[in-house]
């Protein structure tokens, strides 16, 4: 079945609601006459709501109708925004200064509106003290408390531990746009 609607000749009812060129109501006419005033106005007449009873018609130009509402999914489809996300992975015995390198990160990667999914490793015995891995993520969800919120809780997926975090819904990605140098005359 098509989902466009029905236009001109192909629709088969006996009377339709018209509705005019600029939106104004026209009233309930044999179809006969609609198919007239469209012929006579140089537009197509258009099946707008087909469930109606009687159904309701407009006049309008088809194809500068489609051809907008093509170009107004193109527009919503170029404004949605992509969801990347960055994944960070850390052991639970890390050192103080690699911690901070890798927060670092993070941080970047929200500020550029991406979601980070925080990955610890255990080896060995370290499955043990799963508890280790727990604190640390609390640890890191405090200090970027600031740039983003805990999407999805930490927990133990088998020897790894994951947390998702995301940035804030207010915040607008600072995506730098890098400028591409323009080519320049050689002067000789």
């Amino acid at each position: 079945m098509s989902t466009e609607p029905r236009i001109n000749d192909r629709i088969r009812v006996p009377e339709v609601r018209l509705v005019g060129p600029e939106g104004e109501q026209v009233g309930i006419v044999p179809i006969g006459k609609a198919l007239e005033l469209a012929l006579e106005s140089d537009l197509d007449l258009v099946e707008v709501a087909p469930m109606a009873r009687p159904p309701v018609c407009k006049l309008m130009d088809y194809g500068k109708f489609k051809y907008e509402s093509a170009q107004k999914a193109r527009e919503a489809r170029r404004n949605q925004a992509l969801t990347v996300i960055k994944e960070m992975k850390l052991r639970p015995k890390i050192d103080s200064h690699d911690y901070e390198t890798k927060k670092g990160h993070v941080e970047r990667f929200l500020k550029q509106g991406d979601k980070v999914k925080v990955t610890i490793m255990f080896r060995g015995r370290e499955q043990s003290r799963p508890e280790l891995g727990f604190r640390l993520l609390q640890r890191l969800a405090e200090d970027i408390a600031d740039l983003g919120y805990v999407e999805a809780a930490p927990k133990q997926d088998g020897r790894n531990m994951i947390m998702v975090v995301a940035p804030h819904r207010g915040s607008k990605p600072a995506r730098v746009q890098r400028e591409v140098p323009a080519p320049q005359a050689d002067a000789s």
